[in-house]
């Protein structure tokens, strides 16, 4: 890793086969640590990609991509193992469904000797979630990073749920709430929360994610924006109105604008949180601001900063 890097996003990258209007498949790069990635690099914050790709050419595919949004790469690995593949039909609103294709591909094998022995104190923070935290053994690998790392960085969470034919409902349930409790920042989509907690009101989660042990929690609302909240204050946050083509990659923009703001403040590390509503609002209005503009274009295609209208 560079002495730069000041983001570590640790996850999965793969492609989405999304239909077009004649029903043909057609290859996106994605993966939600793959998307936040990217749109950080894209958001200036220097950025580096923690997963296992594939040597063929949708591998080639991925990484030549991440390069190009200026993703440092050092602590990516390669494998022989297929690109593991998603399925992504869009309803008519745009959102996409997901069916997995995982076995013996290349997004879940990463395991603890691919990860680096120490991370540099530079690293301010460290982001993982979605199918990484579902999948072996890359979720052992990151939780174990996870403990290995608490107290030296910012953790943060993008639940990002997603659930895979034979996969261990329970034991995923329980490592995200083993995470959360690791005083996570945790950022969720109302989708999320109704999984995580299904006799809850998003409101509601967002106190019980606090008390489980999280510094933050975040929750996106689709068309209605955000609410958040730490223990000292709480927010929410609208959108402006968009023409949505899709929204792929929305919640992972989302996710990496928060991580930019805070940095832009020097409030990212250990101690990361916005410590008033009103800093509270601003961050999640960028964050929505960011997500927003993802959404008017096709697949995961997040904003460049000088996209922006003032900035973080």
């Amino acid at each position: 890793m560079t002495d730069r890097a000041r983001a570590l996003i640790c996850g999965e990258a793969l492609i989405d086969l999304v239909p077009d209007s004649d029903g043909r498949l057609q290859p996106h790069p994605g993966g939600g640590p793959f998307n936040t990635a990217r749109a950080l690099a894209r958001l200036g914050v220097p950025t580096a990609f923690l997963g296992r790709l594939s040597s063929d050419p949708f591998g080639k595919l991925l990484s030549g991509q991440l390069a190009a949004d200026g993703v440092d790469l050092s602590t990516t690995s390669w494998g022989d193992e297929p690109t593991t593949l998603a399925i992504a039909p869009l309803d008519r609103g745009g959102a996409a469904t997901y069916s997995f294709y995982v076995d013996g591909t290349s997004a879940p094998y990463l395991t603890a000797e691919m990860v680096p022995a120490e991370l540099g104190a530079e690293v301010a923070v460290l982001h993982m979630g979605t199918l990484g935290l579902l999948l072996e053994p890359i979720a052992r690998t990151l939780e174990s990073l996870a403990e290995r790392e608490r107290g030296r960085h910012l953790l943060m969470l993008d639940l990002n749920i997603r659930t895979v034919r034979g996969a261990d409902q329970d034991t995923y349930r329980a490592r995200l709430l083993r995470l959360i409790s690791m005083d996570a920042l945790v950022k969720a989509s109302d989708d999320d929360v109704a999984w995580l907690y299904p006799e809850l009101t998003a409101e509601a989660a967002v106190d019980r994610i606090l008390d489980a042990g999280a510094r933050a929690a975040l929750v996106t609302l689709g068309a209605e924006g955000a609410i958040g909240a730490t223990r000292r204050c709480r927010a929410r946050a609208h959108p402006s109105e968009v023409a949505v083509v899709d929204t792929i990659g929305a919640g992972d923009a989302f996710g990496a604008a928060v991580v930019a703001w805070l940095l832009e403040h020097g409030s990212a590390g250990v101690a990361a949180v916005p410590s008033s509503d009103a800093e509270l609002e601003a961050m999640l209005r960028f964050a929505c601001q960011v997500g927003a503009l993802t959404c008017t274009r096709p697949g995961a295609d997040p904003p460049w900063r000088e996209e922006l209208t003032g900035g973080p």
